[in-house]
């Protein structure tokens, strides 16, 4: 014979089985950081980390296949984001977040045209250097 306590104890038994489920939804808010080459290649599948205001882990994960990394800060301050491919190429990104969890953009792009002036001159003074020390000798 099959007792009430037996009865209450199947009933709660499948309430608890079944006591919650799954949902989900499209949130608008999120930043996003494309990380590309110099040559305009996405930085596919990239290592990425995210560091809170105080320098602490905010999360990590990878870019996907067009360079893109997205996340939804917490908290306003200045987040840093580095993205890193793994086989010598790093890109590290200060993100500012205001108080109502919006981007203070300012987008920042070096030139390959600065960069190749800045390796020109360089080159340029060590050969000098080099020159002014063996007149010397």
């Amino acid at each position: 014979m099959i007792t009430i306590k037996a009865v209450i104890i199947i009933i709660f038994s499948f309430e608890c089985a079944f006591a919650h489920g799954v949902r989900g939804r499209i949130k608008k808010g999120g930043i996003v950081v494309k990380a590309e080459y110099d040559t305009g290649e996405p930085m596919s599948y990239a290592k990425v980390e995210v560091f809170s205001p105080d320098m602490k882990l905010f999360q990590s994960g990878r870019t996907d296949r067009n360079g893109c990394f997205c996340f939804f800060p917490d908290r306003k301050g200045r987040w840093k984001v580095i993205v890193d491919d793994e086989i010598g190429h790093r890109l590290t990104v200060i993100v500012p977040v205001d108080e109502k969890m919006n981007l203070e953009f300012k987008e920042k792009r070096e030139s390959v045209f600065l960069k190749t002036l800045i390796g020109i001159f360089f080159i340029f003074c060590f050969f000098a250097a080099f020159m002014l020390l063996k007149k010397k000798l």
